[in-house]
């Protein structure tokens, strides 16, 4: 999510730190709600529902806030794209993605999204320029990747077994999803940032426009048998309401009280989250080399966002000052 507000308006340091540990576990845990929901409905169904209750969820905050919709058909036409590179194409891929892979290893490639948005940025909407380090985590970040989908366990041999295959196929959708949020986040940053969107339209607008999106693709995404339990039910309601409305609002909280660069740490909450929740839970095992992917691309991250300094670069800089 991005807004041009300023850090230090909005709610107290204690209220943020519950909303971004609620945000960070939330979302954490909307791919074991995922997994839960696909075991009676299918991937459309489960991210139909996760859109359109979403959007009625934000649309009831719009309402009760009185938050002005944009209206330049152009925003609305940004806005537009948004919807669909940020919610409906990542969203049913995630969910068509789980029924192949685990819950935790989903949550490792959503964690992948600052490597993808570094990318998209700098060289797709050129809103950014990279420094050395800052290349550097990206290359680290993309070797991260490489580690995690583990090429060697798909061997000629190995890709004889169908369920092999059908996993590379879904951690391909998963990053996949990660590719459409670095997109999502640099067309913010070039057509929307700066044009005086709040910060609960924006969400409003994605999410709402995401979800009558999922409603005209209904007899294709979301037609077909369910079968319901509460378990299932309440998996599709707290993806719905709790992780696709309310958590995008804490998001914004936070956000204006401890500005983009503390927010965006939540990325590292999440698959701790998502891994445990997935082995605790619903028993999922790791293999050693999804963790040591996931490390690197931490330390990718790190570098990109400038808060891992390469002291190589910080003794050349002293030594053109020396000299």
């Amino acid at each position: 999510m991005s807004t041009t507000h300023h850090p230090g308006h909005g709610t107290s340091s204690v209220s943020a730190g519950i909303q971004f540990a609620s945000m960070g576990i939330v979302w954490g845990a909307s791919f074991l709600f995922m997994k839960v929901a696909l075991e009676g409905a299918s991937f459309g169904q489960v991210a139909w529902s996760r859109l359109v209750l979403g959007a009625l969820a934000l649309g009831v905050v719009v309402l009760v806030t009185k938050n002005r919709l944009p209206s330049s058909p152009r925003v609305w036409a940004h806005f537009v794209v948004v919807a669909v590179s940020g919610s409906v194409l990542p969203y049913l891929l995630f969910a068509w993605a789980e029924q192949y892979v685990s819950s935790g290893l989903a949550s490792i490639y959503n964690a992948v999204t600052p490597i993808t948005t570094a990318v998209m940025a700098t060289l797709v909407f050129r809103v950014e320029k990279l420094s050395r380090a800052q290349v550097l985590g990206v290359i680290v970040g993309i070797l991260g990747v490489v580690v995690i989908i583990g090429p060697w366990r798909f061997a000629p041999t190995a890709a004889a077994e169908g369920s092999t295959v059908t996993e590379l196929a879904g951690q391909i959708a998963c990053l996949g999803s990660a590719v459409c949020y670095g997109f999502t986040f640099g067309y913010l940053r070039r057509f929307i940032t700066g044009r005086g969107v709040s910060g609960v339209t924006t969400a409003f607008m994605q999410i709402g426009l995401g979800g009558a999106i999922m409603l005209l693709l209904t007899p294709v995404v979301a037609l077909g048998e369910v079968r319901l339990t509460l378990p299932i039910v309440l998996s599709l309601l707290t993806l719905g309401i709790v992780g696709t409305g309310f958590a995008y609002l804490w998001n914004i909280n936070v956000l204006l009280t401890w500005g983009p660069t503390v927010t965006s740490t939540v990325t590292y909450l999440t698959p701790i989250v998502g891994v445990a929740l997935g082995i605790l839970i619903l028993g999922e095992t790791l293999s050693w080399n999804e963790p040591t992917g996931a490390a690197l691309v931490f330390v990718g991250i790190l570098l990109a966002q400038r808060r891992l300094r390469l002291p190589r670069r910080r003794m050349a800089d002293a030594t053109t000052v020396a000299s």
